[in-house]
């Protein structure tokens, strides 16, 4: 039975594109689904397919972008679910005013050095972008802010996604974003790792 938390979160990932946001998201998305809470993930490459399909890679969409995000997960947070957003979102400036408009809002840094998200890249993106064949592209031709103060860094490079989404939900547990008692399974019981990869290389 799912139910919802009695107050809702965002959970917000950050990085560069192929950092590994939406393969933690999926990861973690089961793992809080299966204790029994209502969970969305507002992924960067579906939100821009479906609702900022016409919104392109200027500073000022890509603010636009994150401000569309911010707006769907405050109403789905005012609801009373877990909202996981993944996407780049590459400036501070958004992210706090996404921080500021949600609320409950745990940011979380997914870092991973550069050349290993360019290793990673199966799409090729960053290859083109190098290539100068793509403009605008985070990392590569337009910037990315790390976070000043997020709640969570994680290292995509140094630990496995289901590492990184059990120590997410170990901070959402502690810092009451969750009931105490519903964490305390194990997260393996939910084998979230069988899941499917997700292609990386998207720029969201």
């Amino acid at each position: 039975m799912i139910t919802s938390v009695t107050k809702g979160t965002t959970i917000w990932l950050t990085g560069l594109p192929s950092a590994g946001k939406s393969t933690i998201a999926r990861r973690l998305s089961a793992i809080v689904e299966a204790r029994g809470h209502r969970v969305i993930v507002l992924d960067g490459d579906e939100v821009r397919e479906r609702l900022n399909k016409g919104l392109g890679f200027s500073k000022e969409d890509r603010d636009e972008n994150v401000r569309r995000i911010a707006y769907v997960a405050r109403l789905l947070t005012e609801a009373g679910a877990v909202a996981i957003v993944a996407a780049i979102s590459p400036y501070r400036a958004a992210r706090d005013a996404a921080r500021d408009e949600i609320g409950r809002f745990v940011e979380i840094f997914v870092h991973c050095p550069l050349e290993e998200c360019i290793r990673r890249d199966v799409k090729g993106l960053y290859k083109k972008a190098l290539a100068g064949t793509i403009g605008h592209f985070t990392g590569v031709s337009d910037p990315y802010e790390d976070p000043l103060r997020p709640e969570i860094v994680i290292e995509t490079h140094r630990e496995t996604p289901l590492q990184s989404a059990e120590r997410v939900v170990l901070f959402l547990q502690q810092n009451d974003y969750l009931p105490a008692d519903e964490a305390a399974e194990e997260a393996e019981t939910f084998v979230p790792e069988r899941l499917a990869p997700i292609p990386s290389g998207s720029e969201a």
